[in-house]
């Protein structure tokens, strides 16, 4: 399977939206638009994993890279990671909380939440 991302504006939250495998081959490029992001100076990013189907050590890395580059430069990163997505459940969040990294990260149930005033991130 191949991993698409595609980009819209709500409000002052750019949304990337990530469909696919979140592998070591198609990690960079998520990484390369959450730079992108960075460089057209975008700095309240949400991240909708939702429709992630697969999560390697590789896909972590640019998660944990990706909140880092934000707190660099007073941004704010924000992941979609619903209770139930794709076709069994969130397989992000369960990896990120199986690797006892989900605590980092500010994660929402969709983009209403993520993107607007009326959510409160879920807890860890």
């Amino acid at each position: 399977m191949t991993l698409k991302v595609q980009g819209e504006q709500r409000g002052e939250w750019t949304v990337l939206r990530v469909v696919g495998e979140l592998d070591i081959a198609t990690s960079p490029g998520v990484r390369q638009r959450v730079h992108d992001a960075v460089a057209d100076g975008r700095r309240h990013l949400v991240l909708d994993l939702s429709e992630v189907l697969f999560c390697d050590s590789s896909g972590v890395g640019v998660l944990v890279a990706a909140r880092r580059l934000m707190r660099s430069c007073a941004g704010e990163l924000r992941l979609i990671l619903p209770a139930q997505g794709a076709e069994d459940g969130s397989h992000v969040n369960r990896v990120l909380a199986a690797l006892g990294v989900r605590r980092l990260f500010d994660c929402y149930p969709d983009l209403q939440a993520a993107a607007g005033e009326t959510g409160t991130p879920l807890s860890a």
